[in-house]
């Protein structure tokens, strides 16, 4: 069973032999290797490149450490460069590359080479790095699996592997265990022995204990507003810890840096202008969250809010979280300021769609709360509300469209239905 990657893939194709270096970028475990050196290489056998054209390294196996030092690697692959057809340079988790950039540039500078390297730490695509490549870096982020990919070789409905897939997520592996108990156990391991370790190794933390314990507040808070001031007064009231802000700030980074989460920040949408604080944080793997918290709060309404955010962010757009100020007459008669949500603002261009994550629109009371932001803003851009349940296309006489959460998650025109 083949899980085809077909919209990465298709970035890659109609990437080639653009000067650049193809950049893929993700979480540890996702499926980069399976990318580039299954699927990618097929096609390039199927259709540009005899085998000995493609010079494929791993450098994470302990058999190829030697091409981790650069002097090595580069005199390699020149040997293996003996005419001027094209070459495709395959390198696999490159910041264990020593000197990467210098070596990257290097290859650059042979015309008829083409260059996709994977990493699974973003500190290698700073502005520091980008530099160096000149502005010929070129990030192509691969997320875990989508719910339409999993649904494509999955022999459950939709209501089961919707079950699965907001408790354990989308790393590809988990998909081909057959208990839970070994997929608790996989990301439970992976969590601790993979990701932590490291971030641990890589940024040289010394107060492992504080990094788990933000990690615990931060997955306990997804999808919650929040700043490193809140989780500092968390840290004090629940864990009686002194920890600084400097170091929660510096902490998420790495985190960040990881590709374990990413930050939403708040836009002012009457005032058109970004809000510093607080911002909300998602975890790219709603499986990897749970299994931090030992599956102990799977609440699906922030699992779903979380699953949306990365659907988005697949789909490629800017993805904030919304804000509306309005005013109202209280009972005294004075005007007060109410500030309303929009949970998602999602930006493409000249494409722009609010919307709302309401898992469900149980009376009216439920729906006036979850419409409320979305009428006070008065712009002509399309306003959706996701519901869990199964329902066909909605639109209200204020144009607010609902749709079910499996047509958005199934259907790539969704936001347009």
């Amino acid at each position: 069973m083949e899980i085809k990657r077909d919209d990465y893939l298709e970035k890659l194709k109609n990437r080639m032999h653009n000067g650049m270096i193809k950049v893929i970028t993700g979480i540890r475990r996702s499926g980069k290797s399976y990318l580039i050196f299954e699927l990618f290489r097929r096609y390039l056998l199927e259709n540009h490149a005899n085998a000995d054209h493609i010079i494929a390294i791993e450098l994470e196996g302990l058999e190829n450490r030697e091409y981790r030092n650069p002097e090595y690697a580069l005199r390699y692959i020149k040997s293996r460069i003996r005419d001027d057809q094209k070459y495709y340079i395959l390198f696999d988790e490159i910041q264990m590359l020593n000197h990467f950039a210098e070596v990257l540039n290097s290859l650059l500078h042979i015309k008829n080479v083409d260059i996709y390297v994977t990493g699974s730490n973003s500190k290698f695509l700073s502005e520091d790095i980008l530099t160096e490549f000149r502005g010929r870096g070129d990030e192509v982020h691969l997320y875990p699996l989508r719910f339409q990919e999993i649904m494509s070789i999955s022999d459950k409905d939709r209501y089961r592997e919707w079950a699965d897939y907001s408790t354990y997520g989308g790393l590809p592996l988990i998909q081909f265990m057959k208990t839970e108990e070994q997929k608790i156990n996989y990301l439970t391991r992976l969590f601790e022995k993979t990701y932590i370790q490291d971030i641990v190794e890589r940024n040289k933390v010394e107060k492992v204990q504080e990094l788990d314990d933000l990690i615990n507040v931060l997955a306990s808070s997804a999808g919650s507003l929040t700043n490193p001031s809140k989780i500092q007064a968390t840290f004090k009231s629940s864990i009686k810890s002194d920890i600084s802000l400097n170091t929660i700030r510096k902490y998420i980074d790495y985190l960040k840096n990881a590709f374990v989460i990413s930050e939403a920040n708040r836009y002012d949408v009457k005032g058109r202008k970004y809000i510093g604080t607080p911002l909300k944080y998602y975890f790219e793997d709603v499986g990897l969250r749970n299994a931090r918290l030992g599956f102990r709060q799977v609440e699906e309404t922030h699992l779903m809010e979380n699953i949306i955010y990365n659907e988005l962010r697949v789909r490629g757009f800017q993805v904030d979280v919304g804000m509306v100020s309005t005013q109202k007459t209280n009972r005294e008669g004075k005007r007060e300021t109410k500030r309303l949500e929009v949970d998602f603002i999602a930006n493409l261009g000249s494409r722009r769609y609010y919307i709302q994550s309401a898992f469900s629109l149980a009376g009216e009371e439920k729906i006036k709360q979850e419409k409320a932001s979305l009428l006070s803003i008065n712009d002509s851009f399309k306003k959706i509300i996701l519901v869990k349940d199964i329902i066909n296309v909605k639109r209200d006489e204020h144009g607010i469209t609902t749709i079910s959460i499996f047509d958005f998650l199934l259907k790539e025109n969704s936001l347009d239905l």
